[in-house]
């Protein structure tokens, strides 16, 4: 098209040329020409160049005409509208707000580029009512430039809402954590399963946006600080019991091994009573914590 427009421009100014020298009015050919000037200047308003993993949605008088893709040098009709959208997969962090863009106010300059800031964790409250902290990161891009124009008024702003909406939802709906004998799964314990779970939900919300989420998994999850020097002693709590409940049962099991291996070399014969106060100093050595200072009996 450029390459018409150069050859309608020197025809045009040929013919003034021509028109001049043959004595002819020289203003209908001056006329022409600068019209056929104004004309190529207005057409000009038609390129556009796109880069790769960008495109134009292009709209004549609110008439969605459709989209360019195609990386290169475009010229549509120059009172088309054409309206940018970057087709490159971005991230988003729940909780991030967005930073203005800086412009240099003597130059137009752009300083620092407009985007999100560091997201700041969730507070919401798990399955079993307690607060915890939690955030995720969606990495998404837009597959439908026509929805994510017209469909919603901002999208990038519809994004990051729904992405709030949806972890919200999603940490409601499991455990903190869960012991190690539980086949339930919890935030903490499933995370591959929960970002998956957060992923189809995202999907879901977004997909009426023109969005495809690509992946969705848990940045940070912790419980609220109002709660955590608690929930911290309850998981030491469980460790102990957890530890002792295994030392009693491997001390029971030494202790009955011993009492068989002396009776079956004939080495004590003792009564019941004899029995129980050995098994009882046994498991007073075996599950206590600091070292024993046995006490011989020489009378």
């Amino acid at each position: 098209m450029h390459l018409v427009l150069i050859a309608l421009f020197v025809v045009m100014l040929r013919q003034t040329v021509r028109g001049a020298q043959d004595g002819g009015p020289i203003g209908v050919s001056l006329t022409l020409t600068i019209l056929s000037g104004l004309l190529m200047l207005l057409w000009n308003f038609g390129y556009f160049v796109i880069n790769p993993g960008d495109s134009r949605a292009v709209l004549f008088f609110g008439t969605y005409r459709g989209t360019v893709r195609d990386s290169g040098f475009h010229w549509v009709n120059p009172f088309c509208i054409k309206r940018r959208v970057t087709l490159r997969a971005r991230s988003l962090e729940t909780g991030a707000a967005p930073t203005p863009e800086v412009k240099n106010p003597q130059t137009g300059a752009v300083l620092v580029k407009g985007g999100y800031s560091r997201g700041a964790p969730l507070k919401v409250n798990d399955r079993d009512g307690n607060p915890i902290e939690i955030a995720a990161v969606v990495v998404w891009k837009v597959v439908d430039t026509a929805k994510a124009l017209f469909s919603v008024d901002d999208y990038e702003r519809f994004v990051a809402i729904q992405s709030e909406s949806a972890l919200r939802n999603l940490a409601s709906q499991y455990h903190y954590d869960l012991p190690d004998d539980h086949d339930a799964p919890s935030l903490r314990g499933s995370t591959d399963l929960v970002g998956q779970k957060l992923r189809e939900e995202l999907h879901q919300r977004l997909s009426v946006a023109g969005v495809e989420v690509d992946e969705a998994r848990i940045s940070s999850l912790a419980y609220a600080p109002e709660i955590a020097a608690v929930m911290l002693r309850r998981q030491q709590a469980t460790a102990v019991i957890a530890a002792r409940a295994k030392i009693v049962e491997g001390a029971v099991g030494m202790v009955e091994m011993a009492l068989s291996r002396l009776e079956e070399k004939g080495l004590m014969k003792a009564s019941e009573q004899e029995r129980a106060r050995m098994v009882s100093n046994l498991l007073v050595v075996l599950c206590g914590e600091q070292n024993v200072q046995p006490v011989v009996s020489a009378g």
